[in-house]
C-alpha cells in the first residue's frame, strides 16, 4: 500500500508537471494566434489599399502585369492564413492535453543501459521548448508501439536509425479525465483485459471513438505497417476493421517529413452518408484533419453526367422489396454478372471492336468535293496504335482531318471571295464577308466530324444489349449465367427509362474510363474502402483506373454481404485488379463489440463450424419474442425501448429488412415512443431510439437492438442469413428479436 502511495504522489506531481509545461505552450501558441491574426489583418488592409485602383484593361499585357503584381501581395496573406491555422491546430492539440495528457507509460532499458527510461504516451507529443525534455511521446511514434506489442520482459521498436532491443520494467495505464488523475493500474494481460472489457461495457456513443488506449497486437501491426502497397483485412463483425483503417490512417499523415500525406492526398470510400457522420470525430480526436470521404455514388456522379442515377441503396430496397422471388433473383443475377471480371472482359473486347463495328463514321466533304472517305477514315483507325485510348485515337483522326481541311482553306477561301463579290451589297466587305462564311462551314464540318469523333457511351452501352447474337460473340469461351438472355432483356428495357440502374451504373462508368481515361483524383495516395465485400471487381476496376497512384487500405467481412455469397477468395480478385508489388490479407478473428451471448446466438447465421473468438463479456441471453398480431407485436416493441432506457441505454434500433418495412413500423409507433426514422439518404448522430433499414445500419453499433419481422416471409435464403447476422452483430449489450405469424425457418 505504501508502494502504491508513493507512486500515486509520484504520478500526480509528474502528471501537474505536464500539465504546467502544455499551459505555458497554450498560453504562449494563444498570443501568436492573436499576433497572427492581426498580422492577417493589416496585410488584407494593404492588399485592399494596394488594388483599390481599378485595372482599366484586364486582358491587356498592362493588365497581366496588374494582375501578376496584385497575386505577389495576395501570396504573403495566404501564408500568413495558413500559419494561423497552424497555430489554431497547436492551440486545439494543448487543449486536449491539459484535459488528459497521456493515457499509458512504459519504461524501457535500452540493452547497453542499465536506467529505465520514462515514456509517457498520449494523443499527440509534448516536448519543452527550452530543456528538449519530452513530457509525452505520440502514439505513433516508434517507441510507443512497445506499449501495444509487449508486456513486461523483452521488447524492441524499429527507429529511423534501426532495430532498438531492451527490456520493459513497467506498463501502466492511466484514466485522467479534466486534468485530475482518476486512477492508474500496471498492466499485465488480466489486468488490461479488465480493462478493456470495463470499457466496452460502457454505453455506446453517438459518433465513433478512437481507441488508442485499447489497439491489440495485431491491430497495431496493420496500424503502423508502411511497405505494403495494398493492405486488406478481413474482419470479422464488431473487430475494428473501420476503427484499424482509420487510425491507420492516421499514423500515416504523421509519419515522416517527406512522405507525409496532408488530408487532401486521402480518400476515405462509406457506405453511405450515415456512416460517414458516424466515422467523423476519429480523424479530428486524434489530431489530424478530417479527410474527405464520399460514398461510391458520388465517384460514379464525377464520371457519368447522369442526372438520375440510381443508389446502391436503392436498388436493394427493390431486390429486398419486391413480392415476386424469380424477379427478385434475376436482380441478383444481373447486379453479379455486370459486377464479375467476366463482363469487364466482354466490356473490354466491345471496347476493341467500336473501331470496327460502331463508329458511325462518314464521308467528309469539303469544297464540293470529298475530301476524306469514310472507309479510309476506318481503315486509319483500325491501323491506329492500340495502346492509346479510344478518345486520344479519335482526336489524332478529328486533327488528321481538320489539317487536310487546311491545306485547302487558302483555294476555299478565294473562291468564297469570288462568290462574295457576285454578290451586290457586299463589295466593300468582301473579305470579312468571306472569313464569316468560311467559319461557318467550318462549325459545321467539325459538327460533322464529331458525330463520330466524340463518343456517346450510354448510346454505346445500349448497342452492346441491343443484339443477343453480337453479345454472345463477344463472350466467347467466358462462362456466363444460366439466365444471360433474361439479363440482356432486363437491361434493354431499363436502358429505355430515364436515368440509370445502380448495376448498369459502374459498368458504363468502366466503358468511359477505359475509352476516355480520368485525370481529376491523379493527386490521391491512399485510398481506404469500408464494407469492401459490398463492392464488386468492376468497382475495383474503376478504382483502380481512378486512382493508379494510390496505395489501398481495403477492410471488409465475407459473411457480412447483401444480395451475395463471397469468401476470402474475394481478396484474391481485389489483389488481381490492383496488382500492386506489395499486398497482404490480414485477418482479424476476435470480436470486441458483442457480449458472449449475442455472438453466440449471432454465428448461428454463418456456416456450421464457423467460430468467432470473442472477448469474454457477459450479459443477457438474446430473446425470440412473438405475439398473436400485429398490434400485440407493436406494444412488445414499445415495452421493450422502454426497458432498454430504464435501463440507460442510449443508442437503441428498431432494425427492420427494408427502407418500406421501416416506415411502416415508424408510422406505426410514431404516437408511442419517441424515435427517429432513418432513410437512405440520411445522417444524425446515433443518439436516442433509431428506426431504419438494415442495410443502413452496416458498420455501425447501438446500445440495444430490437430485430423486427424475424418471420417466414421476411427471411427465409441464404442471403438472408447474412442479414440476420449483420443485424444481431450491430448490438453491443441487448439483443431482441420480434415477430408475428409464422417464425423464420432460420431461427
Amino acid at each position: 500500500m505504501d508502494s502504491y502511495l508513493e507512486d500515486r504522489d509520484y504520478e500526480e506531481k509528474r502528471l501537474n508537471l505536464t500539465i504546467a509545461v502544455a499551459t505555458a505552450q497554450l498560453s504562449a501558441a494563444r498570443l501568436r494566434s492573436q499576433e497572427k491574426m492581426a498580422s492577417i489583418i493589416a496585410a488584407k488592409k494593404e492588399l485592399m489599399e494596394d488594388s483599390s485602383h481599378s485595372i482599366s484593361n484586364l486582358w491587356s499585357a498592362d493588365g497581366f502585369d496588374q494582375l501578376v503584381e496584385l497575386s505577389q501581395y495576395a501570396n504573403p496573406v495566404s501564408h500568413k492564413i495558413a500559419q494561423y491555422e497552424m497555430e489554431s491546430n497547436k492551440i486545439l492539440l494543448l487543449e486536449k492535453m491539459i484535459d488528459s495528457p497521456y493515457f499509458a507509460r512504459i519504461d524501457f532499458i535500452l540493452d547497453e543501459s542499465s536506467a529505465a527510461r520514462k515514456v509517457y504516451i498520449g494523443l499527440s507529443s509534448l516536448k519543452d521548448d527550452k530543456s528538449r525534455e519530452m513530457y509525452v511521446f505520440d502514439w505513433r511514434s516508434p517507441i510507443a508501439s512497445v506499449f501495444y506489442r509487449f508486456g513486461t520482459g523483452k521488447a524492441f521498436y524499429q527507429a529511423p536509425a534501426g532495430k532498438i532491443t531492451g527490456q520493459v520494467s513497467l506498463k501502466r495505464q492511466y484514466e485522467i479525465k479534466q486534468g485530475k488523475l482518476e486512477y492508474f493500474f500496471d498492466a499485465d494481460v488480466q489486468i488490461i483485459d479488465q480493462f478493456l472489457r470495463n470499457l466496452l461495457s460502457q454505453n455506446a456513443s453517438p459518433k465513433m471513438k478512437t481507441i488508442v488506449e485499447t489497439i491489440q497486437r495485431e491491430q497495431d501491426v496493420i496500424i503502423r505497417d508502411m511497405e505494403i502497397d495494398l493492405m486488406m483485412v478481413q474482419g470479422v463483425a464488431g473487430s475494428g476493421k473501420t476503427s484499424v483503417a482509420l487510425h491507420r490512417v492516421a499514423y500515416l499523415m504523421y509519419q515522416g517529413l517527406s512522405s507525409r500525406l496532408s488530408h487532401n492526398d486521402i480518400l476515405v470510400i462509406s457506405p453511405n452518408t450515415l456512416f460517414e457522420r458516424y466515422i467523423s470525430n476519429v480523424l479530428p480526436q486524434l489530431g489530424e484533419s478530417n479527410v474527405n470521404s464520399i460514398i461510391f455514388e458520388e465517384i460514379l456522379r464525377s464520371v457519368l453526367p447522369i442526372e438520375h442515377l440510381q443508389t446502391r441503396n436503392q436498388f436493394w430496397e427493390g431486390m429486398l422489396c419486391d413480392d415476386d422471388p424469380e424477379y427478385r433473383n434475376l436482380l441478383k443475377c444481373s447486379a453479379k454478372f455486370k459486377g464479375s471480371t467476366q463482363f469487364m472482359e466482354i466490356l473490354q473486347s466491345f471496347i476493341n471492336d467500336l473501331p470496327n463495328r460502331w463508329i458511325d463514321y462518314s464521308d467528309v466533304y469539303y469544297d464540293g468535293k470529298i475530301l476524306v472517305s469514310r472507309q479510309l477514315l476506318k481503315d486509319k483507325m483500325i491501323k491506329a496504335n492500340k495502346a492509346s485510348l479510344l478518345k486520344t485515337r479519335l482526336e489524332r483522326l478529328e486533327n488528321h482531318i481538320l489539317e487536310l481541311v487546311h491545306q485547302q482553306r487558302q483555294g476555299r477561301m478565294e473562291k468564297l471571295e469570288k462568290y462574295i463579290m457576285r454578290q451586290s451589297g457586299y463589295e466593300f466587305e468582301v473579305e470579312a464577308a468571306a472569313r464569316m462564311l468560311s467559319i461557318h462551314e467550318s462549325t459545321v464540318l467539325i459538327k460533322q466530324i464529331r458525330k463520330f469523333t466524340e463518343l456517346d457511351h450510354l448510346e454505346l452501352y445500349r448497342r452492346l444489349f441491343s443484339n443477343k447474337d453480337y453479345f454472345h460473340s463477344l463472350a466467347q469461351d467466358l462462362e456466363l449465367p444460366d439466365c444471360i438472355d433474361d439479363i440482356i432483356d432486363l437491361t434493354c428495357k431499363n436502358l429505355k427509362k430515364d436515368g440509370l440502374n445502380y448495376d448498369d451504373a459502374p459498368a458504363l462508368a468502366f466503358l468511359k474510363l477505359e475509352t476516355q481515361g480520368y485525370t481529376d483524383y491523379q493527386g490521391i495516395k491512399q485510398v481506404v474502402i469500408d464494407e469492401a465485400q459490398d463492392y464488386n471487381p468492376i468497382h475495383y476496376a474503376i478504382l483502380n483506373s481512378m486512382f493508379p497512384k494510390a496505395r489501398y487500405t481495403v477492410v471488409g467481412d465475407v459473411d457480412q454481404t447483401i444480395g451475395k455469397q463471397e469468401d476470402v477468395s474475394f481478396y484474391e480478385q481485389i489483389a488481381e485488379i490492383f496488382d500492386k508489388k506489395k499486398s497482404t490479407l490480414v485477418t482479424l478473428e476476435q470480436s470486441f463489440r458483442c457480449t458472449n451471448e449475442i455472438l453466440t446466438y449471432s454465428t448461428r447465421f454463418l456456416d456450421p463450424g464457423f467460430e468467432v473468438n470473442n472477448f469474454n463479456r457477459k450479459g443477457d441471453t438474446p430473446a425470440v419474442v412473438t405475439a398473436p398480431s400485429r398490434p400485440a407485436l407493436d406494444n412488445l416493441i414499445v415495452a421493450e425501448c422502454a426497458t432498454c432506457k430504464e435501463m440507460d441505454y442510449k443508442s437503441i434500433a428498431l432494425i427492420c429488412k427494408t427502407e418500406q418495412d421501416a416506415v411502416a413500423l415508424y408510422e406505426r409507433l410514431a404516437a408511442q415512443i419517441d424515435a427517429k426514422l432513418i432513410t437512405s439518404d440520411m445522417a444524425t448522430d446515433l443518439s436516442g431510439v433509431f428506426i431504419l433499414p438494415l442495410y443502413m445500419a452496416k458498420g455501425l453499433e447501438f446500445d440495444a437492438v430490437l430485430v423486427s419481422d424475424v418471420d417466414k416471409d421476411h427471411y427465409q435464403s441464404e442471403d438472408d442469413k447474412n442479414l440476420l447476422y449483420i443485424a444481431c452483430t450491430r448490438a453491443l449489450h441487448r439483443l431482441n428479436l420480434f415477430y408475428s405469424g409464422e417464425i423464420s425457418p432460420l431461427l
